[in-house]
C-alpha cells in the first residue's frame, strides 16, 4: 500500500474545493436546497424537545398546576410530532433527489468530457489511467468530487447546530445565582470566558485528534486492493460471461486462495489499516471521544452548580447541558469536516485534470455538401501517422483514392495498419504527415461533426444497449419504425425479427426488462449492420462485419452485399481474403504501408503479400475440408 503526500497549500485546497462545489451546483442544483432543508431540520430538531422539557420539569418541580403543565406537555408533544414529520419528509425528498441525480450527474460529467475531448486523448491509455484513478479514489474511501456532497451535509448541519445551541444556552451565563449563596462566585464575569476557553480547547483537541486519525485514509492508496477485489471477487460473482469458464476449471478454489493471500489483504487485522486501528489511529479516535466526554462532564458540573445555587430550575440543566453538548459537537464536526475537505482537495485534482484537457484538433468551418448524387471522393496523399508518445510509424506514405460507389477491401495481418487507416479516414485522428482530402479539400477544414456524419461504421468492439431493438437500430428515442424494420431485413435479421414477441419493441438483454431477449454474437452483428444502414451515410465502414456469423449467414451477407450497400461507398476490413472477392479494389497493408492495390483476380496471380496470405489461408481451409471428409468416412 503506497503513500500519498499532499503538498497543497490551504489557499489551493480552498480554490479546489470551491471549484468542486461549483461543478456540483451546475450538475445537480436541486440537491443543495433540498439538502439544506433536511440539514436544518436535523440540526434544530433536538433543541425543541430540550426547550419544552426544561419548561415542563421546572413547572412540575415548582409545583405548577395543571393549567401550567398541560399546555407545556401539549406543546412538547405537538412540536416533537410536527418536527419529526417535517424532518422525515425533508430527508425523504433530499434522499430521493440525491439518488436520482448523483449517478446520472457522475455519468454525465465523465462521459460528456470523454465524448467532447479529442478522440486521440480519449483513446490514450493515460486518459484511461486517469479515469481509473478517479473511480478508484471514490471506491477507496469516497474521496473526490462526490465527497463534497456528504461534506455539505455535515458542514451546514454543524453551523446550524452551533447557532441553535448558542440561542438555547445563552441564559446559562446571564441568569445569576442569588446573592448570599456560597455559589454566587459563579456569577463572575470570568466564568463565560473560562467556559468558552474550555470548550474551545476541548473542541480543538478533539477535532485535531479526529482529523489526524482521518488523515490516515488520505495518505494510504487503496487502489491496488480495489483492483484486486474487482479482478478476483467481482469477476467471480458478477461476470456472467465467465461463469462457465469458472465452473469448468474450478477457478473458484484458486480465487478463494488468492482472496486469503496476505499480500492482497488490505482491510484485515494484519493489514496496514488493521495495525493502525490497533495503534496510533485507534488511540487518536479514542482521545477524540474521551475529550468530548470530559467536556460534557464539565458542562454538567457547571450547570448543576448554578441550579443548586438557585439560578434556574432543575429542569433547565438538561436544556443547557444538551445545548452546550450540541455546541461542542457542532463545533467539533465543523472543524473535522473542514479538515476532511482539506484532505479531499488533493483528490479533486485528477478530476480537474480530466476536465481541463484541451481540444487540440483543428475545428474547420466548411460544411460538407449534402449531395443527392453522393458524389464524394476521398484521397490520401502521402499520409503517415504516429500514435502519441511513440516514435513508431503506424502508417507511412499511404496514398490512395476512392470514389462514390466503390467497394474497397482493406486486408493485412494484425498490426499492419488497417484499423489506423480507418481511424484517420473517419478523422478520429489527424495525420502526423500528409493530407486527407474530401472532394479536393483538406478534411480538417470541414466542420468536425459534419464530416463525421458522412460515415457509418461497424467497429469490431461495437456495443448494443439493453434497450428496445428499434431504438438500438436507430440509436435514438424517436425513430422511423418502417425504416428500422427494412434495415433489419436487409441485414439478414428478418426471420429473427418475425419471431420476437414484441417486434421492434423487444428489449435486448435482461438488464432492465425481464422479458428481454438474449442474442448471439452473429445476431448482434446483423443489428449493428442494420444500424449502419439506418443512418444512411454516404460512406460505410465495416470492420470484420461477419466475424461472428456462421458460414451460411456470411455467404448470405456477401451475396446481398451490393444490394445492402446500394450506392454508398463501402470500406471493408477483413482477415478472410475469400470474403474480399466482391470488392472492386483491395488495398493490402503490411508494416504500415500499402504494399499492393488492385482487384482480387489480379492480386492473387501476382507475387506478393496478398498471394502469400491467400495461399496460407487456402491451405488452412483445404486441411479443414479434408478433416471433415475424413470424419464423414
Amino acid at each position: 500500500m503506497s503513500e500519498k503526500k499532499s503538498r497543497m497549500t490551504l489557499r489551493e485546497a480552498f480554490d479546489a474545493t470551491r471549484r468542486g462545489y461549483s461543478i456540483l451546483w451546475k450538475a445537480m442544483p436541486e440537491f443543495f436546497p433540498a439538502s439544506l432543508a433536511k440539514n436544518a431540520l436535523t440540526a434544530l430538531s433536538p433543541y425543541i424537545p430540550l426547550y419544552f422539557t426544561a419548561r415542563l420539569v421546572n413547572a412540575v418541580a415548582g409545583g405548577g398546576g395543571g393549567g401550567e403543565v398541560w399546555p407545556l406537555l401539549a406543546a412538547l408533544l405537538l412540536s416533537t410530532a410536527l418536527m419529526g414529520a417535517a424532518q422525515a419528509a425533508a430527508s425523504c425528498r433530499a434522499n430521493v433527489i440525491e439518488e436520482a441525480l448523483s449517478l446520472p450527474a457522475r455519468f454525465r460529467l465523465h462521459m460528456e468530457k470523454l465524448l467532447d475531448m479529442d478522440f486521440q486523448d480519449a483513446d490514450d491509455p493515460k486518459t484511461e489511467a486517469l479515469l481509473n484513478q478517479i473511480i478508484e479514489d471514490e471506491n477507496w474511501h469516497g474521496w473526490g468530487l462526490y465527497r463534497l456532497k456528504y461534506a455539505f451535509d455535515t458542514l451546514t448541519e454543524s453551523v446550524l447546530r452551533i447557532l441553535g445551541a448558542l440561542a438555547l444556552s445563552a441564559s446559562l451565563f446571564t441568569l445569576p445565582v442569588p446573592q448570599g449563596s456560597p455559589l454566587a462566585v459563579l456569577n463572575s464575569p470570568w466564568c463565560l470566558p473560562a467556559m468558552l476557553a474550555l470548550m474551545g480547547a476541548a473542541v480543538g483537541l478533539s477535532a485535531l485528534c479526529y482529523s489526524r486519525a482521518q488523515a490516515f485514509w488520505s495518505t494510504m492508496d487503496g487502489s491496488f486492493f480495489n483492483r484486486a477485489f474487482e479482478a478476483l471477487c467481482a469477476h467471480a460473482q458478477f461476470n456472467r460471461s465467465a461463469s462457465a469458464d469458472i465452473r469448468v476449471y474450478a477457478q473458484d478454489r484458486f480465487l478463494f486462495q488468492k482472496a486469503d493471500d496476505p499480500a492482497l489483504d488490505g482491510f484485515g487485522p494484519n493489514s496496514a489499516i488493521g495495525r493502525a486501528s490497533r495503534g496510533g489511529r485507534g488511540l487518536l479516535m479514542a482521545a477524540s471521544v474521551g475529550i468530548t466526554r470530559a467536556y460534557s462532564g464539565a458542562v454538567y458540573l457547571f450547570a448543576g452548580l448554578k441550579a443548586l445555587g438557585g439560578a434556574f430550575g432543575v429542569g433547565s440543566i438538561a436544556q443547557y447541558v444538551g445545548a452546550l453538548a450540541g455546541l461542542s459537537n457542532g463545533a467539533a464536526n465543523l472543524l473535522s469536516v473542514l479538515a476532511d475537505l482539506r484532505e479531499n482537495a488533493e483528490f479533486l485534482l485528477p478530476f480537474f485534470q480530466l476536465l481541463d484537457m484541451p481540444n487540440r484538433m483543428y475545428q474547420g468551418s466548411l460544411t460538407t455538401e449534402k449531395r443527392s448524387d453522393r458524389n464524394y471522393e476521398i484521397e490520401f496523399q502521402d499520409v503517415g501517422f504516429q500514435y502519441p508518445n511513440t516514435d513508431a510509424w503506424a502508417l507511412r506514405h499511404v496514398s490512395m483514392k476512392f470514389k462514390v460507389g466503390q467497394r474497397l477491401a482493406v486486408v493485412g495481418e494484425n498490426g499492419s495498419g488497417k484499423t489506423t487507416f480507418i481511424k484517420l479516414l473517419c478523422r478520429l485522428y489527424d495525420p502526423t504527415e500528409g493530407v486527407i482530402l474530401l472532394n479536393g479539400i483538406d478534411i480538417r477544414k470541414y466542420r468536425y461533426d459534419d464530416y463525421l456524419a458522412l460515415f457509418s461504421v461497424v467497429f469490431q468492439d461495437f456495443r448494443l444497449l439493453s434497450q428496445p431493438l428499434g431504438k438500438n437500430v436507430a440509436a435514438a428515442e424517436e425513430y422511423d419504425r418502417q425504416r428500422a424494420e427494412q434495415c433489419l431485413i436487409k441485414a439478414g435479421f428478418g426471420e429473427r425479427l418475425a419471431s420476437l414477441p414484441k417486434g421492434l419493441d423487444t428489449c435486448l438483454y435482461r438488464n432492465f426488462d425481464e422479458d428481454g431477449v438474449e442474442i448471439s454474437g452473429g445476431e448482434a452483428q446483423k443489428i449493428a449492420l442494420a444500424r449502419v444502414l439506418y443512418q444512411d451515410a454516404p460512406f460505410i465502414v465495416l470492420d470484420e462485419p461477419t466475424a461472428a456469423l456462421d458460414p451460411e449467414a456470411e455467404a448470405e451477407i456477401y451475396t446481398k452485399f451490393n444490394d445492402i450497400v446500394e450506392d454508398k461507398t463501402a470500406v471493408y476490413i477483413s482477415h478472410r481474403l475469400s470474403s474480399c472477392r466482391f470488392c472492386g479494389e483491395i488495398a493490402v497493408f503490411d508494416g504500415g504501408r500499402v504494399v499492393q492495390q488492385g482487384a482480387h483476380d489480379e492480386l492473387v496471380e501476382a507475387p506478393g503479400k496478398y498471394r502469400s496470405l491467400w495461399e496460407a489461408q487456402a491451405q488452412y481451409y483445404k486441411k479443414r475440408r479434408l478433416a471433415r471428409e475424413a470424419d464423414l468416412e
